[in-house]
């Protein structure tokens, strides 16, 4: 956890017990305190000499490496980060998204389906779908759901809650290019789902092929993204911002979805969470595949 007051999604900073290299727990741990102590030069150093020592990058430290400017921001988290992060945090995965950081997006998504008139969806794909926050939230307008998460302790609360008819561990953009049922065929869905996904995926392009691939004709996307001002961003299509979260550009996701052939519905401006009792600014959006 941070050590800030309110509890964010990070992953615990020692990392003695997670990679049983002491090599690598050490190098970690060093760069953590030279972050903090203000040593950018050096945290960086320690973090490569991780990074060298486990290129799959459990700890995160290739975001760590662009938060503090040391490196260019990577396409997406690395795997082994997201799903190290969301297994240590699954017991208490609701209580700080919702309760704490004050995160309601799946709700959100739903009050924007009603205003936009659309839907019922037969089939819906529920990409990053945690405990199932999104999945009850349009289980009254969705007749089969499937939810794929990168985290198996996080698949595990979601099957607890019996909202979904099929459940996969996965990650989003891998499961949009490769899955296939037990007889060779690939599935669509007519809703695509991913609510809080695109602050680990920082490039879109290949999420918005995937996706394309798997909707039926005339199918819908709905989905959140982080945000920074311009003056952050700095004409950079997206980047990690301080709370190593991607934020990527309005322009950007507006023209990424118009290339890949969607036609944009909403695109609203939301708070998506807390950081410290500040609000996140973000957008909600709502794309049908042309």
């Amino acid at each position: 956890m941070s050590n800030n007051d309110t509890p964010e999604f990070e992953p615990d900073e020692d990392l003695d017990d997670a990679p049983e290299n002491e090599a690598l727990a050490e190098a970690y741990n060093r760069g953590l305190a030279l972050q903090k102590s203000g040593d950018l030069e050096g945290a960086a150093l320690a973090f490569r000499e991780a990074l060298a020592l486990d290129p799959d990058d459990p700890g995160g430290v290739s975001i760590r490496l662009a938060a503090i400017g040391a490196e260019a921001a990577p396409q997406k988290m690395p795997d082994a980060y997201v799903a190290t992060l969301f297994d240590q945090h699954a017991d208490v995965f609701d209580d700080i998204l919702v309760d704490e950081l004050g995160y309601c997006v799946p709700l959100l998504v739903r009050d924007l389906v009603q205003k936009l008139e659309i839907g019922p969806f037969d089939r819906l794909l529920d990409l990053g779908c945690g405990t199932g926050l999104t999945g009850m939230a349009l289980a009254d307008c969705t007749s089969h759901r499937t939810g794929v998460d990168l985290s198996e302790r996080i698949v595990e609360l979601a099957y607890d809650r019996e909202v979904y008819d099929d459940l996969y561990v996965g990650e989003a953009v891998a499961f949009l290019e490769e899955f296939e049922e037990d007889d060779g065929s690939r599935p669509s869905w007519d809703m695509i789902a991913a609510t809080d996904v695109f602050p680990y995926l920082g490039a879109v392009e290949p999420f918005l092929a995937g996706a394309i691939d798997r909707l039926t004709p005339g199918g819908y996307l709905a989905f959140s993204t982080e945000t920074l001002p311009e003056q952050v961003l700095q004409g950079r299509s997206y980047m990690v911002g301080p709370k190593s979260r991607f934020a990527q550009g309005e322009d950007y996701i507006r023209t990424s979805l118009d290339t890949a052939g969607f036609d944009i519905l909403a695109m609203d401006p939301i708070t998506v969470r807390l950081e410290e009792g500040d609000p996140v600014p973000g957008h909600l959006v709502i794309a049908r595949l042309r």
